[in-house]
């Protein structure tokens, strides 16, 4: 950031031109996780309380969400309102940590029966299988399975859409399909063989195990999740309300 610009405008309306740029070229988009404000502050050169300003600024206009202790996200559906709220992850002690996602894969093939009979898919329907990586700074401390309709997202398949850190955004936003509620166990197992590897752990080694129903409108079934994350490094905490 040159001196020149520095003149032209405050410093905090350089950070939001910054962020709402990231937004208009679609680089960021509803349900991404942003940079952190220290982040911001070390890349454009501003303090850490210049960058919180730009931030409150565009969470006053509801571009972007707050999410205590998980960050601050695009935002273009109410998060406040939607299942957001009611769920976050945190570190093994069940303090809140900022967890950006990854999705290493993603294609459509025929899934398990008992996916099928839950989603309601024809045995001969293809799915949506998607694999996602949550990383705590960068250490994998948790791994996403999950499975939907391949109907219900056409195209999310492909390498083209951005999946953000909140995929439950991109669905709401991009496929009109409303994300009511969830069914939530909670379990624990010894790691397999893949989970293992993708966390860097010990096959064997103790992980907690989610695993969700996710339902839209006249109580259709539309997602079927397993999480599996690293008992000594992840929490899963709820709200009810």
């Amino acid at each position: 950031m040159s001196a020149g610009q520095s003149r032209d405008k405050p410093l905090y309306r350089l950070v939001e031109d910054h962020l709402r740029e990231k937004i208009r070229s679609g680089e960021l988009i509803p349900g991404d996780l942003i940079p952190s404000e220290p982040q911001l502050a070390v890349f454009l050169g501003v303090s850490q309380g210049t960058a919180k300003k730009a931030i409150d600024n565009l969470v006053w206009e509801s571009l972007l969400y707050r999410h205590q202790g998980k960050g601050t996200y695009v935002s273009a559906v109410d998060f406040g309102k939607s299942m957001f709220r009611f769920f976050s992850y945190g570190d093994a002690r069940g303090r809140p940590i900022r967890i950006h996602k990854e999705t290493p894969v993603r294609r459509l093939k025929r899934g398990p029966e008992k996916v099928r009979h839950k989603l309601n898919v024809p045995a001969g329907a293809e799915l949506l299988y998607i694999e996602r990586v949550g990383y705590l700074d960068d250490t994998p401390i948790l791994v996403e399975y999950s499975w939907w309709p391949a109907e219900l997202v056409p195209g999310l398949e492909s390498e083209d859409v951005h999946i953000p850190d909140y995929l439950y955004a991109l669905v709401m936003n991009r496929y009109q399909v409303p994300v009511i509620r969830a069914e939530d166990t909670l379990t624990a197992e010894a790691a397999d063989a893949q989970t293992a590897k993708t966390l860097n752990i010990k096959p064997g080694t103790p992980i907690i195990v989610l695993k969700r129903y996710t339902y839209s409108s006249a109580d259709r079934a539309i997602e079927v999740r397993t999480t599996k994350g690293r008992a000594d490094k992840f929490s899963y905490t709820t709200e009810i309300r």
